[in-house]
């Protein structure tokens, strides 16, 4: 099934220009349309992948700096991390998007399930906040984490259990980030988006789905991409200066806490 396109009269500026920022997980899906949405508004963007052939396909498209790399790997991550910085001669916004997705009842989820469940979800997350807060404190100029959280954070859902849990951590860590380093001038947010349709959930996705998650929200449809990104894009910008510690919902209504 194909993905819709979403038509309305998104506009963007130039807010973000001069603004250095780094993506995980940015090769497809919603990374890549906050790439996209981020370099349309004047940011220079670099994206960090396991996934080469797309990441490379998104950096031509983009004219951005792409770093393939394995992000459950601790020394290869902070390596990564720091050659994109490097590149762009700073960090000024870290967007932790990567993640994954698997189905398991809670009473077959294995330790090696969850395991890897939190290794990109949350660990990965740790990593690359650390690396990426330590060059913007030397730096002292600030800067802004926005992490990518989930509905499952707060609601839980069946067939969730190692997922949900990665991503309540997800929201905590957050919170975390914005109460240790805003002295530091850097704030930290997530968002929590609902029903994404994007590629990581094609495989498990029928028309019933879409239909039946679609009646939960009462704007009657499922998540863009770039409604997220557009969400992330006003994170990295000045008009989100006072905002830290959030946990921002773009579930199209299906909660509203």
């Amino acid at each position: 099934m194909s993905l819709p396109t979403v038509a309305d009269s998104r506009t963007t500026s130039q807010r973000l220009a001069g603004k250095r920022i780094v993506i995980t997980g940015g090769a497809r899906g919603i990374g890549a349309e906050i790439a996209r949405r981020c370099a349309v508004e004047g940011a220079e963007i670099s994206v960090l992948d396991r996934l080469a052939e797309q990441g490379s396909a998104l950096a031509r498209e983009l004219r951005c700096h792409f770093v393939p790399v394995d992000l459950t790997d601790q020394v290869s991550t902070t390596d990564a991390l720091g050659q994109a910085i490097e590149t762009l001669d700073g960090i000024d916004v870290l967007v932790n998007n990567a993640g994954i997705l698997r189905f398991s009842p809670l009473l077959d989820i294995t330790v090696d399930d969850w395991n890897s469940t939190f290794a990109i979800n949350t660990t990965a997350m740790l990593v690359t906040t650390q690396v990426a807060a330590r060059s913007m404190i030397a730096a002292g100029t600030g800067g802004t984490v926005i992490n990518l959280a989930s509905m499952a954070g707060k609601t839980g859902g069946a067939g969730q259990g190692h997922y949900a849990a990665s991503k309540a951590a997800v929201i905590a860590l957050t919170r975390v980030t914005a109460l240790e380093l805003g002295a530091s001038g850097i704030t930290a947010n997530c968002i929590c988006p609902g029903y994404v349709l994007t590629e990581m959930g094609a495989a498990t996705r029928t028309e019933a789905d879409v239909a039946e998650w679609s009646s939960y929200s009462p704007l009657g449809r499922l998540a863009d991409p770039a409604d997220v990104a557009g969400v992330a894009a006003f994170l990295a910008s000045a008009d989100a200066a006072y905002m830290t510690g959030q946990a921002i919902n773009v579930t199209g209504g299906m909660i509203m806490h």
